[in-house]
């Protein structure tokens, strides 16, 4: 475990906003375990702890030992478990601490949780929700700061590879809410990434009483703009965001299309943004090669070369493992960056 690397104190957890991040998180599990007695947690420290970044907090008190379930260190076994569980009618929702632990359970979601539907022609569904803390948190907000190799990747483009399962990514607390919802509906297993920076420096207000449930598979504009196109995912639609803002003191108006989810790909609201501006920047966290990034810009090419005005530019990680420490944010996308690449494709 990383030095840099501290978990979530009660104290430290009890001064977050009740419309963080991460308490949409907890909510949607609150109130998807309130409204249906099928789902179940599991996972790493998830029960009396209340996980290591406390997205789990209170839910092994309301709901007891039978709902919410610590998992020994094995996470292929529990991951074994849970497709299991989820086969016989359960809908477990599964905590992997750190997503670059999935590897451990790499061959039960590819080979048993993406095929089973399939194999049985569809008698048998695994509605499994894989939750994903990933990335490298450069937030400065004192729980991860370049949590080193083994910590910080951004692993989205291998599960975009297996036919079967859904790909997520929220980028505010509304969409945390509304797609792990949606998530814990669904019959599909489903790869749900929480951006670790995203959990605790977002702080919009959340509807008490709003509950509603946004669909997997359809994109959201964060910002309208004419003169160019940042495409981008998790943590990144905020980089983006940062980079619109600067560049409207110039007169430069960039619009920012936030994917939401990457399978199903909204591919509608991703050709519409290409005919608006014709100018296109696609951002991700993972590194650049094969990187979803490659996919988006290759649908674009394919669909929609003659609304281009410039070539596609992506901004990515380096090819490189995330390093320890402040050295992180050197092999990160940073907002210089995105801001380079919309320049360059406004003068191309």
């Amino acid at each position: 475990m990383p030095q840099s690397y501290r978990p979530v104190s009660e104290a430290a957890g009890s001064r977050l906003p009740g419309s963080s991040y991460i308490r949409a998180i907890n909510r949607a599990m609150r109130e998807e375990m309130e409204r249906d007695d099928s789902v179940v947690v599991m996972g790493l420290d998830v029960a009396r702890q209340g996980g290591v970044f406390g997205a789990t907090r209170g839910l092994y008190e309301r709901f007891g030992p039978s709902r919410v379930l610590d998992m020994p260190i094995s996470e292929a076994g529990y991951t074994g478990a849970a497709i299991g569980m989820a086969m016989e009618g359960l809908r477990p929702v599964i905590e992997m601490q750190f997503s670059d632990f999935v590897t451990v359970a790499f061959d039960q979601l590819a080979t048993i949780a993406a095929k089973m539907y399939y194999l049985t022609a569809g008698r048998v569904a695994v509605p499994l929700v894989v939750r994903m803390p990933f990335g490298a948190s450069t937030s400065g907000d004192g729980y991860m700061t370049g949590a080193g190799p083994h910590h910080s990747q951004s692993l989205e483009a291998w599960f975009c590879h297996l036919a079967g399962v859904k790909v997520v990514m929220p980028a505010t607390p509304t969409d945390a809410l509304g797609l792990l919802k949606s998530a814990i509906r669904d019959d599909s297993p489903v790869m749900f990434f929480e951006h670790k920076a995203l959990y605790y420096s977002l702080r919009s207000e959340l509807d008490p009483l709003n509950s509603a449930v946004v669909p997997i598979g359809k994109a959201r504009i964060a910002r309208p703009g004419r003169h160019a196109s940042v495409i981008a995912t998790g943590a990144m639609v905020h980089q983006a965001l940062a980079v619109a803002e600067k560049l409207e003191r110039e007169a430069i108006d960039v619009e920012v299309v936030d994917l939401r989810s990457l399978v199903p790909l909204d591919s509608e609201t991703l050709f519409a943004t290409v005919r608006r501006t014709g100018r296109v920047v696609v951002v991700h966290e993972a590194p650049l090669t094969g990187g979803f990034g490659g996919e988006l810009v290759a649908l674009i090419a394919q669909h929609a070369f003659a609304d281009l005005k410039a070539a596609p530019v992506r901004v990515a990680a380096r090819d490189m493992p995330v390093p320890d420490g402040p050295a992180a944010r050197a092999s990160l996308p940073s907002v210089a960056r995105i801001e380079a690449a919309v320049r360059q494709v406004l003068r191309d």
